[in-house]
């Protein structure tokens, strides 16, 4: 069948839409419904870590490259904290999120900056010295 989950999922997603607003109920494929929701929450958790992780690898150069600061660092930092405002704003359930990844996000952000600036990773501080608040605001390191 042409638009199944498999072959065609934005088909698939706009019959599941349609048979839910008619009550088709005994049509919806409920398995891949189910599924489908279930990732929405994981795919924005997803873009938030990503996003962190871009903006604290952004204020490590900062701080540690001040000599190599570009606008393109900065601009850089101010979409990531947009993007994480807006996935925020659209679901508020997340809000405290940035806070419960950001030893993950910060490890991550100090491998990366090890291999992008070649210093060595022991440069950086073992945990965290921005804030969410930080981080997220209209903060750079000096």
């Amino acid at each position: 069948m042409l638009g199944t989950y498999d072959t065609d999922l934005t088909l698939w997603a706009d019959r599941t839409a349609r048979l839910l607003r008619e009550k088709r109920l005994e049509e919806v494929d409920w398995e891949h419904l189910i599924q489908e929701v279930e990732d929405l929450g994981k795919s924005e958790r997803s873009a938030i870590g990503s996003q962190m992780e871009r903006i604290i690898l952004h204020l490590l150069k900062w701080e540690y490259q001040p000599q190599r600061r570009s606008d393109s660092w900065l601009d850089s930092i101010n979409d990531g904290r947009s993007q994480i405002r807006r996935k925020i704003e659209d679901s508020p359930s997340l809000k405290n999120y940035p806070n419960e990844i950001l030893d993950k996000e910060y490890k991550r952000a100090c491998r990366e900056a090890a291999r992008q600036t070649g210093l060595d990773i022991a440069t950086f501080p073992v945990a965290c010295p921005y804030s969410s608040d930080r981080i997220l605001g209209d903060w750079l390191p000096e």
